[in-house]
């Protein structure tokens, strides 16, 4: 569970930038220091339909009630008490799991080079790396390609549909909410027998996410903007992007005029 109002802000940003920003802002809040605020955005990003956005801003309300009062303590306590390196095996082990329904997704969207390189990617660290705890693959230079069926949903022609925000889950469209059922169902905590265990590596992987979203939160939280509407324009944007792996067609301009239709004849 994944959809936390900073997880937005963390989709929004490109990959090679996120990774630089995310490891230097954590490091300064955790050493109590402010973060500065980002520079705005040139233009705003198209929203997208948004028809029941006095619902989602009731249950986004919410949700950032929940996340102060119970995950952002937990989360900081978790990256408090568990050292880095355990933190970082957490982290790859769910990862490798991840990469095997990646490399399906790839070969549902006919990327056979990357379906092939995300299976020799699970192979390698699930065989070599200790069930995932290690991630020799990224070593030898398999970098991860991730894919969720929501991506796989808009490759095939899907709309995203109306914009929503779930209570806890957080952002989602209409097509990434339907599919993130599927994906959920072959995450790890899932594919384990039902009872205490399935509970407790469900546990560990929301604690293990929201820990990584403290830095990003502390700079959404320093935004002179309206909370709600960056994130809904953040996440749709970056969700668009990833269909299109980067390289999204660019989208109507609503703002263009209109032709006049042609003069009838007399």
């Amino acid at each position: 569970m994944a959809g936390w109002l900073a997880a937005a802000l963390v989709l929004a940003l490109p990959g090679e930038v996120r990774a630089a920003d995310d490891e230097a802002s954590r490091t300064r809040v955790e050493a109590g220091e402010s973060v500065s605020e980002p520079e705005a955005p040139a233009r705003r990003v198209t929203a997208g339909p948004d028809p029941f956005e006095p619902l989602n801003r009731a249950v986004f309300s919410f949700n950032e009630a929940v996340d102060a009062a119970v995950l952002e303590p937990v989360a900081r306590a978790w990256r408090s008490a568990v050292p880095e390196p355990v933190r970082q095996g957490v982290r790859n082990v769910f990862g490798n799991v991840e990469d095997a329904w990646s490399a399906v997704n790839h070969l549902l969207q006919g990327k056979a080079q990357d379906g092939v390189q995300m299976t020799v990617r699970f192979v390698t660290n699930t065989t070599f790396g200790l069930a995932g705890l290690f991630d020799v693959a990224g070593e030898i230079g398999l970098e991860r390609r991730s894919e969720d069926f929501g991506q796989t949903l808009g490759r095939w022609g899907l709309p995203a549909g109306p914009y929503l925000v779930l209570p806890l889950l957080g952002p989602r469209s209409v097509r990434d909410g339907a599919a993130w059922t599927l994906d959920r169902q072959v995450s790890l905590a899932n594919l384990v027998p039902e009872g205490g265990r399935s509970w407790g590596l469900s546990a560990v992987e929301l604690m293990q996410t929201r820990s990584e979203l403290l830095a990003a939160q502390a700079l959404l939280g320093q935004l002179a903007l309206d909370r709600y509407t960056f994130v809904r324009d953040a996440y749709l944007a970056r969700r668009r992007s990833l269909v299109y792996d980067g390289n999204p067609p660019p989208e109507p301009d609503d703002d263009a005029p209109v032709a006049p239709a042609a003069a009838s004849r007399r």
